[in-house]
């Protein structure tokens, strides 16, 4: 593909169809983390929660350095074939790998389950924070970074439904119940998982391009480029919106399960429920990338957060007489405003970038996407630690044949009121974010006249 393609022009749907298909991949991996490895590790493995939740954590110790840092590497190195792309290939295998190795049954061992999380998160930093940073390469303009990731993002969230609709009924009809005593549905699960995260990422190599005028090598060292980041107002009020709905997402996701199986009773409605919830944000992604056109991306992330906390009462008020479709119903609406506090940020990022461009004369988008990565992983990690925390103390019982009341009503706050919280904290940050279309077309006309000036 050519390189110019992408530098002030469009990107074609082919380029953008094949780019999404990393996200793809990748949200696979993480919404199999979120959605089902909670409840894996308690009610498979039978690990006692407070190691469960040690384990999500003990991954996210060791990487949380890893992604700002991998950014930082990939913002420096001078290769032929371009600063971000060759990791793509550096890192498919240990990626698929070590994803294959977290479905393994070892009994209830948190050193195992310890150890292989933290190469997974290590192997998902490789190739995850060089492929987001070639974000504000391909896509220069202000519209064609929110059709890119849009595209991402539909991809994404196909990759998140893939991961709820196959992954359990598939090591469920490979052999594998909800029982330590069968686990090879599991394991064969995951191999095969593990295979499909790695395949895509030769043909995303050959799509993909560097723009070279961008390869200047960064003048700062690592923690000052750290210490310049957090003073950018409008990173931080950023950072801020994206890693609180990170949290809401991450900590509903990881009480799904529980949910439909311990409040509603339907533990069979899971998946079809969960599957219709991210077709409608899949659909929905089309549908606000048009309307970013002629709104501002605050005003889009503010509506899309309002229905969100709607969707969340719906599940507070559900009912286990409640009939199915009415459930299906609110799954549905809900996607809708997800999609919109789901893709936006990353939206955001690349004009943040560019004001950074203007401030400090440097293209660091790799560690503005490994920060960002890190908050990603650290946000899901740290809400689904607590959410397992949270249901231990509640008197839980893995494998038992009813909870109490009391575990039964922590899981309906811990699934519902708790990440209505956070989106709402969400919606307080983004009202400060003061980076508007006019702004960032300002701040690109002056990047541009600098960088005319110094080639005289």
């Amino acid at each position: 593909m050519s390189e110019g393609a992408g530098h002030g022009g469009r990107l074609s749907v082919a380029q953008k169809a094949i780019y999404g298909l990393g996200d793809h991949t990748i949200n696979f991996a993480l919404a199999s983390l979120s959605f089902v490895y909670p409840f894996f590790l308690t009610d498979v493995a039978r690990l006692p929660t407070q190691w469960a939740a040690l384990v999500l954590l003990a991954g996210r110790a060791v990487d949380a350095f890893s992604d700002p840092l991998m950014g930082r590497i990939s913002d420096g190195v001078r290769w032929r074939a371009g600063r971000r792309r060759p990791w793509l290939l550096l890192g498919m295998l240990p990626f698929g790998a070590a994803f294959a190795a977290l479905w393994w049954n070892a009994g209830p061992s948190f050193a195992y389950y310890a150890s292989v999380y933290v190469l997974f998160a290590l192997s998902s930093t490789v190739v995850a924070v060089p492929y987001l940073a070639l974000i504000p390469e391909m896509a220069a303009s202000y519209d064609e970074r929110t059709s890119l990731n849009a595209w991402r993002g539909a991809w994404a969230i196909l990759g998140a439904l893939l991961a709820v609709a196959a992954l359990r009924p598939l090591a469920q009809a490979l052999g594998g119940g909800e029982s330590p005593d069968n686990p090879a549905g599991y394991q064969q699960a995951g191999l095969l998982a593990g295979l499909f995260i790695a395949v895509f990422w030769p043909l995303i190599y050959r799509t993909t391009f560097e723009r070279p005028g961008l390869r200047r090598p960064p003048a700062q060292r690592f923690f000052r480029s750290l210490q310049s980041l957090a003073a950018q107002a409008n990173y931080r009020r950023l950072v801020a919106l994206y890693l609180l709905g990170r949290i809401a997402i991450d900590l509903a996701a990881a009480m799904f399960l529980y949910y439909f199986t311990w409040w509603l009773g339907r533990p069979e409605d899971f998946e079809i429920t969960l599957g219709l919830f991210l077709l409608s944000v899949a659909a929905s992604m089309p549908l606000w990338n048009a309307a970013a056109r002629r709104v501002e991306k605050r005003s889009i992330f503010l509506m899309g957060a309002a229905s969100w906390i709607a969707s969340q009462g719906f599940l507070f008020l559900a009912q286990p007489e409640w009939p199915r479709a009415a459930i299906l119903a609110g799954a549905l609406i809900g996607g809708v405003g997800y999609a919109a506090a789901d893709m936006i940020p990353w939206s955001m990022l690349g004009e943040v970038v560019d004001e950074d461009e203007l401030r400090s004369g440097e293209r660091r988008e790799g560690i503005y996407f490994g920060l960002f990565t890190f908050l990603r992983k650290l946000g899901g990690s740290a809400a689904a630690a607590l959410a397992l925390l949270l249901l231990g103390l509640s008197g839980y019982e893995a494998g038992a044949d009813s909870q109490s009341e009391f575990t039964r009503q922590t899981i309906r706050v811990l699934t519902a009121v708790l990440p209505a919280l956070f989106v709402l904290l969400a919606a307080v940050a983004a009202r400060r974010y003061g980076l508007s279309r006019a702004r960032h077309a300002q701040i690109v006309r002056e990047v541009a006249e600098r960088a005319e000036r110094l080639s005289r």
